[in-house]
């Protein structure tokens, strides 16, 4: 997860789900925003809520 400065606050993080190879979890920044991600290997998809949302619509409709 990316530092800020020490004079920024820090976001709130949140593991939501891991297996020995994937993880997502959540941030919630100091402005209010809410941000997803996916890290995926050494990939990291990173989501506003609302992308959230929708990337979890797609997914259930993946079966």
């Amino acid at each position: 997860m990316p530092k800020t400065s020490s004079s920024s606050p820090e976001p709130t993080t949140e593991t939501m789900a891991e297996t020995e190879n994937y993880l997502v979890w959540k941030a919630e920044e100091p402005d209010g925003e809410t941000t997803f991600h996916v890290e995926l290997g050494n990939v990291t998809v990173h989501f506003f809520k609302e992308e959230w949302d929708e990337f979890l619509e797609l997914v259930k409709n993946l079966e």
